[in-house]
């Protein structure tokens, strides 16, 4: 993930001072493949809904 390479640094702090996992640090900064997907469907959701109403 390109993102990842970007925010590496930012990951390694979370990581080293907080204690926290690779996963973890990706979550807390929002740049895990999870939470990307869940955006990208829940926008989905709204445009097949703001369709629905135009019909």
């Amino acid at each position: 993930m390109a993102e990842t390479h970007n925010y590496q640094m930012a990951i390694d702090l979370l990581c080293c001072h907080l204690g926290i996992s690779e996963e973890e640090a990706k979550q807390q900064l929002g740049i895990c493949a999870q939470q990307q997907v869940k955006k990208h469907v829940a926008e989905a959701h709204q445009t097949i809904a703001s369709a629905n109403q135009d019909n």
